[in-house]
Parts: structure tokens; sequence; C-alpha cells
């Protein structure tokens, strides 16, 4: 219940991660036979990849992650672009990866602004429009949230960056989005967009950013200047090969998989609001993700549920997983107004394609059995 942390790979991933590992492991840099059968590993990826985004295999990047997508779309385009300004926008219900990135160039002389949101998290465009000014060069808004689900208006973000006489660069953090939304950047108006392999049941340590063929970027990381100088190191054959693998199969009976996610997210939802004291942050609807739930219990701390849960095998979150080192109040829930004393006892449930309706069976059940237990003790 917990899969907008992380998903379990698909089975042929793993398998071809292996042979890739164990019999295809050259270095895809080297001019001899091992290196090239590597490198037809990467081609391959871009080739599945390119096809579903509409985008030229030229326009994509393999990085690390997500978190290293958005640090290079963000700190690379900065930096290229500042000699036509240095004011940069975002919203304040950004993941870690883009607010503290954004944290860093403020540090470096860049002006950030951090649009709110309204109580559904979604951010008002008329809002946007009015923080733009002659000196600003990029607008960042991811595509979904990942602590509620909530969906921006990413089209229309889209629309109003371009129609000016000085467009501005859009980049879009689509990591929880790619694999639950068809998403198409050249129609979107997206110049720069970071993708996650284990978030659509592909490899942890690979990501992707696509890059429009006008963009100007500057790499952050150098040495050997491997993919076209842009992103130097030795590619991660094995993980490119799953991420590439993984975008295969996730967009295979796509609109049958939503659907059903969708159908056990409602089914779920109304579980929870027959519980006591319950209350479901962002819209509740198919206007929202179909695979995230939060969940305020009034009466309960997150952490002592989350773990109540876990020792029935039960795993779902208290937030974003990236943050879960640095424990503290949800900046997201604080953005849409969730009452002060419920900002620490909320939780994520998150489901995947291999969710089963008898899992989620279990995990109401749980709560119906615990939530009035740990309550008694809240109060003594």
């Amino acid at each position: 219940m917990d899969n907008s942390a992380t998903t379990k790979c698909f089975k042929d991933v793993a398998e071809l991660m292996c042979r890739v590992m164990e019999a295809e492991y050259g270095n895809p840099s080297s001019m001899h036979r091992k290196g090239v059968e590597a490198e037809a590993y990467i081609r391959d990826a871009k080739k599945i990849i390119s096809k579903n985004l509409k985008v030229s295999e030229k326009e994509l990047y393999f990085t690390s992650g997500g978190t290293e997508s958005d640090n290079l779309a963000l700190i690379g385009c900065a930096y290229a672009n500042q000699r036509a300004g240095k004011h940069l926008i975002t919203t304040s219900i950004e993941h870690p990866a883009v607010l503290n990135t954004m944290k860093h160039l403020e540090e470096q002389g860049f002006r950030v602004t951090y649009l709110p949101v309204d109580s559904y998290g979604v951010v008002n465009l008329s809002e946007l429009e009015a923080a733009i000014c002659e000196d600003t060069i990029l607008v960042s808004v991811m595509y979904l949230n990942n602590e509620i689900g909530s969906v921006q208006p990413i089209e229309e973000i889209g629309a109003l960056l371009k129609n000016r006489e000085k467009p501005i660069l859009f980049h879009v953090d689509a990591v929880q989005a790619y694999g639950k939304y068809r998403i198409y950047p050249k129609k979107l108006k997206i110049d720069l967009m970071s993708v996650s392999g284990h978030k659509i049941h592909g490899p942890k340590g690979v990501g992707l950013l696509y890059v429009g063929e006008k963009v100007k970027i500057r790499p952050i990381l150098f040495g050997g200047g491997q993919q076209k100088d842009l992103r130097s190191g030795t590619e991660n054959v094995p993980g490119i090969a799953g991420l590439g693998e993984a975008v295969r199969e996730i967009y295979l009976n796509f609109e049958e998989k939503i659907e059903r996610m969708y159908a056990l997210k409602e089914e779920f939802i109304q579980g929870i609001l027959a519980l006591e004291g319950t209350k479901v942050n962002g819209h509740q609807g198919r206007d929202a993700a179909p695979h995230i739930v939060s969940v305020s219990f009034a009466g309960v701390r997150s952490e002592v549920l989350l773990h109540a849960l876990e020792d029935k095998g039960i795993y779902v979150s208290s937030g974003s997983a990236c943050a879960s080192n640095h424990p503290a109040v949800s900046s997201t829930l604080k953005a849409i107004g969730v009452k002060r004393e419920l900002l620490e006892s909320t939780l994520r449930f998150s489901f995947s394609e291999f969710t089963t309706e008898e899992e989620l069976t279990a995990c109401l059940e749980a709560l119906k059995e615990l939530l009035p237990v740990l309550r008694k003790f809240t109060r003594h």
C-alpha cells in the first residue's frame, strides 16, 4: 500500500537486467563487440521511450533517477539562461528534489516565487500569470503531487508560457504521473520532463530527462562527455534496459489498468469514510491520481498508526518517502490548509496495478480494529 514510494519490478524487467549484468556487461563507450552489444540496449530503450512520448531519441537523457533529472533541468537551465533573467517560478507543493534545488539556486543569486495552491492542491493559473515578470526564465510545476494525488493543469500552463512574446521554459516533474497518464511533452508544450524508473515497476537508480531540442541547458556533472556532453558518466546499461522494458510493459492494456485502479480507489475511499474520524485530502474522484489516497485520522499520530499497520504486514507512508530521513510536517498538507491537529495524523495509501481488492479489504479491516484502540491510548 506504499507504491508511490516505490514499486516492485516487473518480472521481465528483472530478468532482462540480470541478463545484461551477467552476459551483456560491456561498457557502451567501448569500441569492441561487447561495447556495441551494450550500446544496443541503450538504443532499444530510447526507441521504446521516444515512441511512447512522441519525441526524438536525441531529446532523451538517462540519469540516476528523478532527483538528478530535476537537478539537471533546474540548475542546468538556470545557469544556461541567466543572461535573460534570474527569476524562477514553482509551487509550494513540489517534491523536495525541486524545492531544495530551488533553495540552492536562491543561494546562487536567483529569485524564486513559490505559488500557493487551493484546498485541493491545484495551482491557480491567474496567480501564475501574475507572478511572471520580464526576468522570468523558467517555471517548474509537477504533473501530479506525490502526497495527495492532485493533478495540475499542465496543458493550460504550457499554453500560457508559450503564447508570449518571450516564451518561458517549462519543466515538469512527471515522476508520479508517468505510467498513470499518457504524456506527450510536445503537445503539452513541456520543454523538460523528469521521469524515474522505480515508480513504474522498473529499477531504482535510473531515470530520464526529456530536453526539448531547442532548450539551452548546461551540464552539472563533468567527465567523459557521454550523452552528448550533457550527462557524463558510464551509462547504467542494466538500469536503462530495465527502464525501457518497464515503459513498454506499463503501457500495455493501459486504459484497462487505470480504470481498474480508479475503481479500487473509489471502493477504498468509501471504506475509509465509513470509519469514524477520517478525512480524505484533495480531490476524491477521477480529477485526481488513480493510485494515491491521503487520509487524516483524527486523534491518532500517523507514525503510531503506520507502525501498528506494519505489525499486521501492511505498509503505508506518512508522506514523501524522500523526506523520511528528515521528518517534518508536510509542506503539501500545510499548503492545502489541513487543520493543525491533523497535520501529524495523516497517512498516504498508494496502489499499483498489482494491488488487489483483498489487500484493500484487509487494510480497511485492520484500520477498523486499530483506530478505536489507538485513540483510547491517545486520550489517556
